[in-house]
This record gives C-alpha cells, structure tokens and sequence, in this order.
C-alpha cells in the first residue's frame, strides 16, 4: 500500500513538475535569440548542456551526501529562481546564467524522479507498463502546457510564460516537502566515468539502446531548438498557433505510451522500435517540402513526427529500466546523460550547417539522415521480452 501511494505521489509530482518545463521549453530558443541572434542561440544551449552534464556525473556523490528527496527540492527551487530572472530580466548578463541554472536543475530533477521510479518498478515484468504510465502523464502535462503557452505569449510576452511557470513549481516543492518522507535512499555506487563507459561497452544491448536514446534525444533538440524559429520566422505562424500546433503534435505521446510500454512488456521492444524509428524518418524527411503556411498541414506532420518518437522513447525506457535498477545511479545518469549531451552535439552540427549552407530548410535533411542510423543500431538490438 505504501509503495502504491509513493507511486500516485511521484506520478503527480511529475505531471506538476512538467507542466512549467513544457510551458518554457518550445519558446526559450526565440526568447534567447532576442538577446543573442538565432545564430548564437545553439551556442548558449551547448554550454548549459556541459554544465548539466558535470553535474550530472557528480550526481552519485550529491545524493549519498544528501539524498533523492533534499537533491529534487535544492533543485526545484533554484529553477524556481531562475524562471524569476527569466521574467524580470533585460539584459544578456542576467538571462543566460538564468537559463544556464534552469537547464541543469531540470536534469537533475529528471534523473532523481527515474530513481523515485525505480523503487516501484523492481518487477521486470511490470516494467515497460509503469514507465509507459508515467510518460503518459507526463505528456499530458506537456499538452496542456502547450494550449496555454501560445495564448500567453500573445497576450503578455515570454516573460509571463516563465512567471506563470515558477507558479507550478511552487506546487512541485510543496508535494516534496509534504510528502515522501518514508522513501529510502539505496546504496549509490561510486564508479568512475571511465569505468561507467567502459560497462556500457562491455554491455553491447545496453551501449546500443544508449545510441538510440542519444538519437532520439538529439530528434528532441534539433527539433526543439529550431522548429519554433523555423514556424514563426519563416513560416510566419502565430505564437497562438504553434502553441495549438504543438498541443495536437503531442498527443501520441498520451495515446501510444502506456499501451506500448503493456505491449513491450508481451512482445519485446525491437519490432515496435523500428517502426517507430521509420515514421520519424518518413515524417521529418517531408518537412523541407511543405511551402504552404498551411495549419493543419504543419499540425498534421508534426503529429507524425510525435507518434514515431512516442514509439522510440517508451521503448527506449523500457529496455533499458529492465536492464538496471534504482542502485545503479551511474548508469541511468549516464543515461540520461544523453540528452544533455544531444544539446551539445544538436546545436554544433546545426551552427556547422548554417556556415555552409545558411539554409534551416537543410536541417532537416541532416536529421533524417541522423535518424537512419538510428534505425540500423535498433535492428542490432538484442530483443527482451
């Protein structure tokens, strides 16, 4: 019984948490470049990406000292600061190292809720149902926050979109001073970086389901970095309507996540991971292609793009959270390492592209080929059913 209220707790602690995460993350790239340039804006994502990451590898040592529950809420609250410099701040020199704080809390929040999961989802068999559950209700967030973010902007700016986002985060402190106390820390293995690199090597299952999380979360930036600017600049959408847009783009993640994640629990994870690697190879291939500033053309791509990567992303976690458990701090760190490091390699690709040929059309041509490889490591996977 305790274990099922911890799990009603950490479900709605994630859903709280996502909502003011998804409410700034499809408008930072714009609001950024109003202080730095669109070309200067993968640079400022490179280096909040390498703080998060030396942060993350020290994880291990920050929840033995501290634990899970004292890390999430030290977190939480300087997110909390930071959407208040956010709003309040006009200037280059208070805005970045808002953001820079912003992105690496929210990476640690990320990694401390999968350990939260990990204690309630030791049976191997229950594992791809309980993770496809909890990304469901995290997606729902996202959609909701998506329907407000686009009408807030065009009423009052980006500023009240992060104002309005340190409100929720007021609620996820709250449900992590109230609750969870009876949560127990495991044992956090200490292993260096050469060792964890090393055991994800020697693991050829797990280096692969790695590549192809690092893929998917490398789809994720590129798309969120430079699908806003692409809509509004060059498309010329509204702010009202890419917030819609993107509402639809993100129901997949609802519909597909906790049916799948039942289904890899019966059939295994390889089949449904390569489809859904081909849908996003498909979908993001025809972008180049739309002219039109159609609405429901752009929603309707956008949504397909959503039902390959909700396919990917479940499969993803399931495979991987059968193979580890809450005690292997390192290795999910590592793993969700991938998408700071994607924020790293997004961005520089993306700057590298512009040099040559100052096209964002091209960039989605660069990522359908990234996905291909996505989808030749998938069919080297070993399945688990």
């Amino acid at each position: 019984m305790k274990m099922k209220h911890n799990r009603k707790i950490i479900y709605l602690a994630g859903f709280v948490f996502s909502i003011p995460i998804a409410l700034v993350s499809y408008i930072n790239s714009s609001f950024l470049e109003n202080f730095i340039g669109e070309d200067y804006v993968g640079i400022i994502y490179m280096v909040a990406s390498a703080v998060a990451i030396l942060g993350l590898l020290k994880m291990p040592k920050i929840l033995t000292r501290l634990g899970n529950r004292t890390t999430i809420l030290l977190s939480l609250v300087l997110i909390f600061f930071s959407f208040i410099l956010l709003s309040l701040g006009n200037s280059v020199l208070m805005i970045i190292p808002a953001f820079i704080l912003y992105f690496a809390s929210v990476s640690f929040i990320i990694s401390s809720l999968d350990i939260f999961i990990e204690d309630f989802s030791k049976r191997d068999s229950m594992v791809g149902t309980l993770r496809g559950f909890y990304l469901m209700i995290i997606n729902l967030a996202w959609i909701i926050a998506q329907i407000i973010s686009g009408s807030v902007i065009q009423k009052i700016s980006f500023s009240g979109i992060y104002l309005l986002g340190s409100g929720f985060i007021i609620l996820a402190i709250l449900i992590f001073i109230f609750f969870l106390h009876d949560f127990k820390d495991p044992e956090y293995k200490k292993i260096s970086v050469s060792k964890a690199i090393k055991s994800f090597i020697q693991n050829k299952n797990i280096l692969k389901i790695y590549s192809s999380n690092l893929i998917l979360q490398f789809f994720y930036a590129w798309m969120v970095i430079y699908t806003p600017i692409y809509l509004h600049e060059f498309m010329h959408f509204s702010w009202e309507k890419i917030g819609i847009m993107f509402s639809i783009m993100l129901i997949p993640f609802v519909l597909l996540d906790y049916p799948l994640g039942k289904l890899s629990d019966k059939i295994g994870e390889k089949k449904i991971l390569q489809f859904g690697f081909l849908i996003m190879i498909l979908s993001v291939f025809a972008i180049p292609f739309v002219k039109e500033s159609t609405f429901w053309i752009w929603a309707l791509i956008l949504f397909a793009t959503r039902v390959g990567a909700a396919t990917v992303e479940v499969m993803n976690e399931s495979y991987f959270f059968k193979i580890v458990n809450e005690k292997d701090a390192d290795e999910i760190t590592f793993f969700r390492n991938a998408s700071s490091v994607s924020y790293i390699i997004a961005p520089l690709l993306a700057t590298l592209i512009f040099f040559i040929v100052p096209s964002f059309e091209y960039l989605f041509f660069i990522l359908t080929a990234v996905l291909i490889i996505g989808l030749l490591i998938v069919f080297q996977i070993k399945d688990r059913k």
